[in-house]
């Protein structure tokens, strides 16, 4: 599907692409004519990694039974080979889980419409966004002709390169900003990426040392997918939305009616809500994510996201597909994530008051009062990368470092 509609803003507009119909409020469309010029290339990860890794993923799945799956409400589409389960909301619409553990991870939402299919987020690297496609194909052989990217994180939108030309990528418009720009070596992505090579040389060596065959063959494993993983993100080309949204755009496909929406800034400085009115799901991305989850807020915007929050309550649901974590249907957790986040700043903005350099109000900071809801919170400490940003944001300065 070709992206040249050229940039186009306004109150209200209406067009069509093929048999969509697209109507847009305070939206825009970006055309590339770099990304426009190019073409499809097969990525070259190494063959033997490759296979290395499809390898051992009937290993790192192992666990999960189809009992287990049936038991928590999930459909298993895995079969040998597949490195993803789908959580079935409805006949035509799942919750792709990474099942490749190791590697960064985050659901994608997968809507199949009358023609095509829609996703949210194209996961981690090109490699795991075509893994993605091919496990999709266990529930359709529709085309995947829409990626919806939730925000521009490196864990949701690392595989956008593999649908140039082949698909409209849709986002705001601050996140094609972020993917115009050095995003490889912003702190978010390197904090993640660049423990990899150590990961690999501490398995080397556990592997030279572990006399046991069992546990070798575990270790090797891991060493597959930690190889592979590396190999992968040396792919990467950051590639932006195509189709870029200020506020609001509505997709039809059919009598499916597809809401896009950006409710205010939160996690990031523009992440996108996917909103289906008639079956009542949503797709929050990291805006939302389920207790004892805590969405990352090292880029984020904590007195805007309560505020965002508080707009996402506006759309009911039966349904909700997080960026990571299963799907939930409480809408409480939004009242419980916006009291969490409350707490934080009002503790942040203290301790910084007090003169506390951030590495200082970050161990000191105690969110044991959440625990109940937040299970994973033992004692005093939050993630310093959050509370970094809190102390940029209340001196003034938005800096994505």
């Amino acid at each position: 599907m070709s992206g040249a509609v050229g940039r186009m803003s306004g109150s209200f507009r209406t067009f069509t692409l093929g048999s969509l119909h697209v109507s847009t409020v305070i939206g825009s469309v970006a055309k590339d004519k770099d990304l426009n010029a190019m073409k499809p290339t097969p990525l070259h990860v190494l063959t033997i990694l490759t296979a290395a890794l499809v390898a051992a993923v009937s290993w790192h799945t192992a666990a999960t039974t189809p009992a287990a799956s049936a038991a928590s409400g999930q459909a298993s589409a895995r079969n040998d080979g597949l490195t993803h389960r789908f959580e079935k909301v409805s006949d035509t619409i799942y919750n792709a889980v990474t099942t490749v553990r190791g590697i960064t991870e985050s659901n994608s939402a997968v809507i199949i419409n009358r023609d095509d299919v829609l996703i949210v987020d194209s996961h981690v690297t090109p490699w795991t966004a075509e893994r993605l496609v091919q496990d999709i194909r266990t529930l359709t052989d529709k085309p995947v002709r829409w990626v919806v990217n939730s925000h521009y994180h490196f864990d949701h939108a690392h595989g956008n390169q593999i649908f140039v030309g082949n698909a409209m990528i849709v986002g705001t418009e601050y996140t094609r900003k972020q993917l115009l720009t050095n995003v490889l070596e912003q702190m978010t992505s390197k904090s993640f990426t660049d423990v990899v090579p150590g990961r690999i040389e501490n398995l080397k060596k556990q592997l030279a040392a572990e006399p046991d065959a069992a546990k070798k063959a575990e270790l090797q494993g891991q060493l597959a997918v930690q190889d592979a993983y590396w190999a992968s993100l040396q792919q990467i080309r950051p590639t932006p939305p195509n189709l870029t949204i200020n506020t609001r755009t509505t997709l039809f496909f059919g009598d499916r009616e597809v809401q896009l929406l950006f409710l205010g800034r939160g996690h990031t400085g523009g992440d996108l809500v996917l909103y289906l009115p008639r079956e009542r799901v949503l797709a929050t991305g990291d805006l939302m994510e389920p207790p004892p989850l805590v969405s990352y807020a090292g880029d984020g915007y904590v007195e805007d996201w309560i505020n965002t929050l508080e707009q996402l309550k506006k759309y009911p649901f039966d349904a909700a597909i997080p960026g990571h974590g299963p799907v939930f249907r409480d809408a409480n957790m939004i009242n419980q994530f916006q009291t969490y986040l409350r707490d934080l700043l009002a503790q942040v903005r203290r301790l910084k008051q007090q003169g506390l350099l951030p590495e200082e109000a970050a161990k000191q900071i105690d969110m044991t009062a959440h625990a109940k809801v937040y299970t994973n919170i033992r004692g005093a400490g939050v993630d310093v990368r959050g509370v970094r940003r809190l102390y940029d944001l209340l001196d003034g300065r938005d800096l994505i470092r």
